[in-house]
């Protein structure tokens, strides 16, 4: 199980993804600077201790309306070789792991092979920021196991009315600015 240190990040997440974000081509944004803050989201183990897998989900205040944005991150030691340059949020300071590559977790291996085992129901989500504490109010329609090659990962978040997701689908909450708790489609397998 990873260990969330209660520790600082320079930059910290909101900061690199404030300048990230507006560059992604399902951005919706007006042009203007995203105003970020953070709104929910739920972390995955992985199974080796070398990748830390952040769910993070913001909202971006910029607007007329806020926007939710989910944006799966991959923390690592090292840069990640293979994957284009665009996968790279950008470094981060870590007060006790030193330096941080904070990869875009569409594209990295690890965060995606945890998802597939999240949605076959053979990973367990984990609270956001307390450590070895599972997080119940993330679901999993899961297919079953060995079912569904890829996944589909929703950018822009929008609340569904029912919490009976069809099979393949993840559904999890997150909290608007004015403190309305909804809850959405995360991600999906996209069938064979």
């Amino acid at each position: 199980m990873a260990s969330i240190h209660r520790t600082t990040m320079t930059p910290t997440k909101l900061e690199l993804l404030t300048g990230w974000l507006p560059a992604q081509s399902w951005y919706v944004g007006s042009g203007k600077t995203p105003d970020l803050v953070k709104a929910g989201g739920f972390r995955l183990d992985d199974p080796e201790g070398e990748v830390g897998i952040e769910f993070m989900i913001v909202a971006d205040t910029s607007g007329q309306e806020p926007v939710a944005y989910l944006v799966p991150l991959g923390y690592r030691g090292a840069a990640l070789e293979g994957v284009p340059d665009e996968a790279l949020i950008g470094t981060s300071e870590h007060g006790v792991l030193g330096t941080r590559w904070i990869y875009d977790g569409a594209h990295d291996p690890v965060v995606l092979a945890q998802l597939r085992l999240l949605l076959s129901g053979e990973a367990k989500p984990q609270h956001q920021s307390v450590s070895d504490t599972p997080d119940p109010t993330v679901v999993a329609h899961g297919p079953g196991p060995g079912q569904g090659a890829d996944v589909r990962i929703n950018r822009v978040l929008r609340p569904t009315e029912s919490e009976q997701g069809a099979p393949g689908r993840l559904v999890a909450g997150w909290t608007w600015p004015d403190g309305t708790a909804v809850r959405g489609e995360m991600a999906a397998v996209i069938p064979q």
